[in-house]
Order: structure tokens, then sequence, then C-alpha cells
């Protein structure tokens, strides 16, 4: 009877022949073995795990060697089905007992069941691994699937796009075969300038746009990380992340910038026990303390606000001045009443932060005060010891509505004469130290004073790439693109850098990875210390299977030497890991018995000369998944060791170890030697901004934030780590290296950039060109190179999905930053290499209180402004002099003329956006630049006119013209 209600399942299911005993025919029997799970067979034989009084039939062997068919309906879980055996009213003794207890066997088979279904991989999936079994979740549930995918380009876009590049590599072979063949005699010094300035843009071209040739996007997915890791009565399994904000003067980055960045990363959509806020104030300013004690006192009311209401973005400033009309669409009379009494209390806030700004102007004589009357420990900016203060995240530390708060720390390490503190590359690392001995969080993230959170759900979009079974074991970091308030709409200045954030960087995302900018970056702990990334198993080949063993092309000499490496590998693997365990072993003694006098092995020697002298934090570094050994309150003392000036003597800390030193750029190093250690980072770009900050929409201020970019790229270039000759060997992909060499060699463009926008000026004052007459064959080479050109610009701009207007920005400022601001970095980073000339750059303001866009007319004279007004005139004055030439000599000279003044108009019209910021709101020149740009310009004209002038050296040039002037 069982085997009938066996058969009529299969016939359901499969609509297969069976025969009366349900046994499939021969020619219909599938060759899978039997499962030994099925239930309702035993083989004639009993289950000793059953007891006798659960009843079933024991169904006899198979005969003929057939192999049984086993397939079983799945039905709908969320709708139960009613009963319906095919004899209702037989006894179930009847069958006596056997094996299977029937309710129990079964839910356990089907379960098991939906256990071997497959998992289901993505277009694009990164292979880096195997998902683990999680016993709670079934392989089809959609926690078990991955936590993000890659989104190719579409091939309609990037295929016509890679097309583009290889035909426009052709016609740049063409137009430099033309340009060497046909040199221009009676001009040959600007014709060989222009020639090897050309040279020089077609290779940084090259390097600039063959890491853009795998172009990818991403998507995550939030829902299956809060299934995998959220479940439902079990506390939340999300990893903790540290979060680093780093300030210095709080007169040029205010406080209350400071204080609602800090706000949003309170009120951030992750578990409270999770998150701890580190505040780095690398000025000691007691400004900056009293101002994070208001925030952690306003906090007790915003956040639970925040998470009630579940409002976008989460600080304040920027949340209240959203034009949006919250008495429409009939919203709850709770929110608008709440939200107007928070509004008040803000605006309180406010005026308690502005009066401690106003306060601070005045600084006694004698310094600051604490409250309980000793002196302010950083009223020496330059001398000082370190201080740790925890506002919240201890005992009692609850908002209004009794629930726990995330924990914020203020840190300001340790300054002394004589030290070389490293600037905000040292500040971090002081964090990761401070960090690691208070909470040791696995995941580490890191913004700007001035960059608030305004994706609530950024961390969770980061931990979807980070804690992805499959490939999150690979990535170091992940970076979010900068987004940006308070430009003007036209973004004068390119502040949004929208071109490399859209387009550059998903480049690279489809290679290694996207590099470092600085803040809003989510990083792997262990990758900052300077480990290896996790080696990536590669598939057994199978050559040494499918050819003879004495075949020459896969002998067996080759399979011994390689079982022999792969043994000692695992012999030397074993052995480091041991010492690893030995050495926290060790550590975790010494913390019982610091002073005592047992002498430490080798493994932790090697650990003191790499992290420092501090068992606390050696033993951190041991803890892949994070987590402390002790109280908080016991690691205080140990906290400020680690931020000590001399900590760092003799140790890998900026060398090998979190941030590098060496370069006033320190986020382009770090990313770097992460990707030469064979980590891979990930480009996150979520729908909603993850993170805002404020832009230098002032002319100066900007012209000052690219010479600090530069600067660094100059030092890099010049140091031991350029990748041009550093980290082969490594895991550093080659596209990716062409990348980073091109982000060191940008600078050295402004000498051939210069030299290119100065040659229309030459040529017009002169009246020769780079360029012989032109034939057919070369107007088609110059037509295809600029059609080529702007094709490319078309199809990036199509797949980055970025405007006419930003990409036409970029090209402007690429022209004044590469006059003006990346000249000024060449110069002043060769003179701090070879001649130890230093530079103290200025911290740029984050913000103004005078209006909308009141500093984008706010002149500041910047002898950066020289240059380029410099290239301005002289190429106006060139325009002038040549259309007036062209007039006095008649029709033939306007033919020559045109290529003249189309090399000059691109000048003109590519520093007009400068231009515009010299003149101001009140259309007004500064004197002292017309002043100087006039008179360096008027050097250059009467240089110019000295070497070549435009008649004779042996005087003019007197013909008979027949008459008798007697």
């Amino acid at each position: 009877m069982a085997a009938s209600v066996l058969s009529a399942l299969v016939n359901n299911r499969s609509g297969s022949h069976t025969n009366t005993y349900g046994v499939t025919s021969g020619s219909e029997m599938d060759t899978s073995p039997l499962d030994p799970e099925i239930p309702l067979l035993t083989y004639g034989e009993e289950d000793a795990e059953i007891s006798s009084d659960q009843h079933a039939l024991i169904v006899q062997p198979f005969m003929g060697g057939g192999n049984r068919i086993h397939l079983m309906p799945f039905p709908d879980p969320s709708v139960s089905l009613p009963p319906r055996p095919m004899i209702p009213k037989k006894d179930i003794a009847v069958y006596g007992y056997g094996s299977v207890a029937w309710k129990e066997r079964m839910e356990e088979w089907k379960k098991k069941q939906n256990d071997r279904l497959p998992v289901v991989r993505h277009q694009g999936e990164n292979d880096g691994g195997d998902y683990p079994d999680v016993p709670d979740l079934p392989k089809m549930d959609e926690g078990r699937q991955p936590l993000s995918r890659k989104l190719p380009i579409a091939s309609s876009k990037i295929n016509p796009y890679r097309l583009i590049i290889i035909l426009r590599l052709v016609i740049l072979g063409l137009f430099f075969h033309y340009r060497l063949l046909h040199p221009v005699h009676d001009a040959y010094a600007l014709w060989l300038t222009s020639v090897i300035c050309e040279i020089w843009f077609a290779v940084s071209w090259i390097l600039d746009q063959f890491p853009k040739w795998y172009p990818i996007e991403r998507e995550t997915y939030l829902d299956r990380l809060s299934l995998r890791y959220e479940k439902e009565g079990k506390s939340s399994e999300l990893a903790s992340i540290d979060i680093f904000v780093s300030t210095v003067d709080p007169l040029k980055e205010p406080p209350l910038i400071t204080a609602n960045t800090v706000l949003s990363i309170l009120a951030v959509d992750y578990p409270v026990d999770k998150v701890a806020c580190y505040v780095s104030d690398d000025g000691a300013a007691m400004l900056t303390f009293e101002a994070l004690s208001e925030t952690s006192q306003f906090a007790r009311n915003w956040v639970p606000f925040c998470k009630k209401f579940n409002i976008e973005p989460r600080a304040p400033e920027w949340y209240f001045s959203q034009k949006i009309d919250y008495l429409k669409n009939k919203v709850h009379p709770a929110f608008v009443r709440e939200r107007r009494a928070m509004k008040r209390e803000y605006e309180e806030f406010k005026v308690r932060i502005n009066g401690l700004v106003a306060m601070a102007q005045k600084v006694p004589e004698e310094g600051w005060t604490m409250q309980d009357g000793t002196p302010w420990p950083g009223n020496n900016v330059r001398d000082h010891p370190g201080m740790i203060q925890v506002f919240l995240g201890q005992n009692g530390a609850l908002d209004n509505e009794g629930n726990e708060l995330p924990r914020l720390v203020y840190v300001s390490r340790e300054k002394r004469p004589g030290f070389d503190h490293h600037k905000k590359a040292g500040a971090m690392n002081a964090l990761v130290r401070v960090s690691a001995i208070l909470s040791n969080a696995p995941y580490l993230l890191n913004v700007d004073c001035d960059h608030y959170i305004n994706n609530s759900k950024a961390l969770r979009e980061a931990m979807c790439f980070m804690m992805d079974p499959a490939s999150g074991k690979h990535v170091c970091y992940v970076q979010f693109p900068q987004r940006f308030d308070g430009i003007d709409r036209h973004d004068r200045y390119s502040n949004r850098n929208v071109v490399f954030f859209d387009i550059n960087m998903k480049g690279l995302d489809g290679l290694q990875g996207p590099i470092y900018v600085g803040t809003g970056c989510v990083f792997r702990r262990q990758a900052l210390y300077g480990y290896d990334a996790p080696k990536k198993k590669k598939p057994p080949s199978r050559t040494c299977n499918c050819w003879p063993k004495w075949c020459c092309f896969c002998c067996g000499s080759r399979k011994n030497r390689k079982g022999k490496s792969t043994e000692k590998t695992t012999k030397r693997k074993s052995r480091d890991s041991l010492k690893q365990i030995h050495a926290l072993e060790n550590i975790e003694k010494g913390l019982e018995t610091i002073n005592s006098d047992e002498p430490c092995i080798l493994p932790q020697e090697k650990l003191e000369k790499k992290f420092g002298q501090s068992p606390l934090f050696l033993a951190s570094t041991l803890l892949e998944n994070g987590g402390i050994l002790h109280d908080t309150n016991s690691l205080l003392k140990e906290a400020i060791h680690v931020i000590s000036c001399g900590y760092e003597d003799k140790t890998e800390w900026g060398k090998e170890v979190g941030w590098i030193y060496g370069s006033v750029t320190e986020d382009i190093l770090t990313g770097f030697k992460m990707h030469c250690h064979g980590w891979r980072s990930v480009y996150c770009i979520p729908k909603r901004p993850a993170f805002k900050g404020s832009a230098p929409i002032n002319l100066s201020d900007r012209l000052h934030q690219v010479l600090r970019w530069a600067l660094g790229s100059v030092e890099i270039f010049l140091s031991r780590h350029c990748p041009i000759w550093y980290g082969y060997g490594g895991g550093l992909k080659w596209l990716e290296r062409f990348s980073y060499i091109n982000s060191v060699v940008y600078p050295w463009t402004s000498i051939p950039l210069i030299a290119y926008c100065t040659l229309p000026a030459v040529c017009l004052l002169t009246g020769k060109f780079i360029i012989p007459e032109i034939s057919n064959y070369a107007s088609i080479i110059f037509m295809a190179l600029f059609i080529s050109i702007a094709a490319t610009g078309i199809l990036e701009m199509q797949w980055g999905g970025v405007g006419i207007d930003d990409w036409w920005r970029n090209e402007q400022f690429w022209v004044i930053g590469g006059v003006s601001s990346h000249l000024f970095a060449l110069f002043q980073g060769l003179l701090k290499v070879f001649a130890g000339v230093n530079t103290n750059f200025t911290v740029t303001s984050k913000g103004g209180d005078d209006g909308e866009f009141s500093e984008l007319y706010l002149f500041k004279w910047t002898s950066l402004l020289i240059p380029p007004t410099t290239l301005l005139i002289i190429n106006i004055v060139g325009v002038v002099v040549g259309i007036s030439d062209a007039i006095n000599n008649g029709y033939d000279s306007w033919g020559p003329l045109f290529g003249k003044l189309f090399f000059a108009l691109w000048v003109i019209v590519h520093l007009y956006p400068f231009l515009k910021g010299l003149l101001g709101k009140q259309d007004r020149l500064p004197t002292i630049i017309l002043v100087w740009s006039i008179l360096l310009a008027s050097i250059l004209t009467l240089l110019w006119v000295r070497i070549n002038p435009f008649v004779s050296r042996d005087g003019p040039v007197l013909e008979v013209c027949g008459l008798d002037c007697d």
C-alpha cells in the first residue's frame, strides 16, 4: 500500500509510467545511486534508532539491479493541507512496526532536500570562494544568497567605447608619423616644442584611458544582509565598526560642522553596540572638547527622534535646511509636533555652540582652565600630553527614551617638540591604536569632519561587501564617492569632480578596485596592519590526469616537485600559525603579569618591532574578528600609552602598518600599499549618496587644495614608493599600476601644458606656426583625431552617467589647475625632496556663514593666480595682433591665421572660468594681479621681439618704386 502511495506521488510529479508496485520501468530508470536518507525504505532491515511504537511498513529491496527514482512534491509551507490517506478508517497498528517515524522523519527529510538545492549566483559575480553552510537557513532562502553582485556596463555602450579607443590609438600613430616627417624648418624650435608636448600628452592619455577598459557597477542586497546576520530572536551578528573623525583647527573647521558629522554617526542605522565614534582633535582645542560635550548631550534627544521617524539625512543642519513642506500629504500630527520641538532644541544647541566659538576668539593669557580649576592640557598646541575622554558608551549613557547610545570618544594625541607627528596620517594611526584598545572593531570608517553620513544605511552597504562569505575576505576597503553640498549650480571650478568619481573610479572597480581618496572609506583592520591578502585557491590542473606519466609534457617529476613545494609550504604555514598561537598565549600571560621577568619568545619580539610595545595592542592584532580583552575603564591607561610621541619609534607604523607616511596625500600611498599586498578594493555607489561634505568654492582655496594634492603626488613620485618601480612581484595588476602611475605623474604635465598654451600667442606674435602647410592627407588625420577625442568623451559620458556640463568643467579646470597649482607643486616638491625646504599648508576652510555661495566671489591673493593670468593676457594680445596683421596684409593672410586663432581661442576658452573668478562679483580685477601679469607678459613679448624681430636684422628692405623722390 505504501508503495502505491509513493507511486501516486511519482505519477503526479513526473508523469512517468510505473507498475503496480510503483517501480519505474527499466528504460526510464534513473542512473543515480540510491539515497539512504529517503524515507519509507529500510531494505528489509529495522532501524535501531526508531522505537517499536512508531509503526511503518518495511519495503523489501528491489530486484533486477534497477535504481529507484524518489521524487517529492514541494508544497507551499504557508498553506496547510488536510490529511488524505487512501484508507482513512484503517488502523495504523495493522502495518506493524518499522524504521520510519512518519511525521518527524518526513519533516527532517524535506529540510535536507531543501539544503541540497543549489545557491543562485548572479552574472559577473566574483568566484572568490564558496558559501559556508548555515544550518538555520535553507540554500534557496534569501539570506543564503550573495550580498552583492557586479553589473557590467551594457555591451551596446562599452563595445563602441573600446573600439573608439583602439581607433584613436591608430590615429595617434598616423598623427605622430606625419608630425615627425614634416618639420617646420623656419620655426624648428616651435615645432620641436609642440611635438615633445604632444608626445607627453599622448602618454598621459594612455595612462588615464586604459584603466577604464573594464568599468563595472555594483548592486547590494540589504535585505539579505539582515536575513543572514540579524535573525529574529537573536542578537545581531553584524560586525562592529569604529568610525574616525579627524579635525585640527576649530576656527577653520567650524565645531558646528563637526558636531553635525558626529550626530549623523551616532544616529546611523546600525546596532548601537556595534558602533564607536572616535574624534581626533589634532589641535588640542578646548573649543572642540566643549563642543563635543554639548553634542553628546544633544544626541540624547536627536538620536531617538531620527530612529523613531526614520528621517534622512541625520545631520540636523542639513535635515532642517531641506526645502520640503512637511504639512503636505497628510503627515502624522505627532511627527509635525515632535519635529517642531526638535528644531527648537537644535536652534538652542546652535546658540550654545556659536557662543563657545565667540568665546574662543579671545584666549586668556594664562590659557583655558577646566571646570575644576586645572589648566587645560592643550593650552600649548605643540607641547601637551595625550588626552582621551569617553563622552558616551560608558555605563548609564542612555538617550531620553532609555535606549543605549553608541560610544563617543574624544582623542588628542601627545605632542612634543622635536618629534615628527606626520600630520593627518599620524593622527589616524593614533586612532587605530586607541580604538584597538577600547573597542577593537574588525572594520574602520574614516571621514573628514565636514563629511556627514547622508545615507543612514551606508554602513550596511559596506558590510554587504566586507561580510560577504564568498568574496569579502579579499576586500581591504570599500570606497564611497564624494558628494558635496553648497556648490554653485554651474560648479565653476569642478568641485564635484564627477568625471573622476563616476567614470575613472568605475573603471578601476573592474580591475583591482578604486584608489583610496581620504574620506568615506570603510577599511578592514587586518589590511591596515600590513598583512597580505588571503591567497585564492586555484582550480586543479587536468594536465596530469589526461597524459601518461612518461609524457614529456607532464612528467612525474613536475608532480613530485609540486607535491614537495606544497608540503614545505604547509609545514611553514603550520609553523607560523603555531608561532602566532604561542605569541598570543605569551601576550595573554603578559597581560596578567606585565612586569614579569619571563623572557619573551621571538615571535612576540617581531610583533613588538612591527606594532610597538603594548601587550594589549599586540593581543588585539591577533584577533581577526575583533573584540577586547578587558573592561573599558581599565584600558584608558594603556590607550594613553599608545598615543604617546615615542610609541612609533623603531616600529613599522607609517612604513608598512597603518596610514603610510612620506606624503601629504597619505591616502593614495596607503591604498597603493594595500593593493601591492594583493588586496582588492570595492567601489560602492548607493542610490542615495552615502556621505556628503563641503567643498572650497572660492578660487584661491580651490587652487590651494589642488596644490596640496599635486604636491603629495610629486612626493610619492620622488620616493621609493613610486609605482613606476615599487611593488613588482606582489599582487598589483598592470592596469591598476597604470592608474597609480598616472596619479603621481600628472603634476609633471604642467610643464608641457604651459609650453603648449604659450605657443598660440608666440605663433600669432611672430607670424609662424608649428604645422607646415596642411595637405588633404593631414587634414583627414587632424579631423579624425578631433572626432575620436570627441567620441571618446561622449561615450564615457554615456556609460558613466555624466552630463556634458560636468565633463566640460572638468576639462577646463584640468587646464587651470595644470598651469597653476600643478606647476607650483612640482617646484615645491623638488625643493622639499632635494633641498629640504618644507612647505606648511593651511587647512581649507570648511564653511561660511555669509549666505549661499558667498565665498564664490571672495578674492584671496595668492601667487598661484599669476601663471594662468599671464597666459590669458598674452593669448588675448596675440589674437589682437594676429587679426590686426591680417587686416593690414589683406585677404591672403586670413587663411594661415585661422589655425593660429583656433589654437589661441582653445586656450582662452579653457581659462574662461578662471577669468570670471578673477573679475569676481564686482567685475573688478585686483591691482596686484594686473600689475604682475602685465609685467610678465611685457617681458615675454619684448623677449620674443628681441630674439625674433618682425624685421630683418640688416634693417628694413627698401624696394625701388620708380619714383624720383628728389
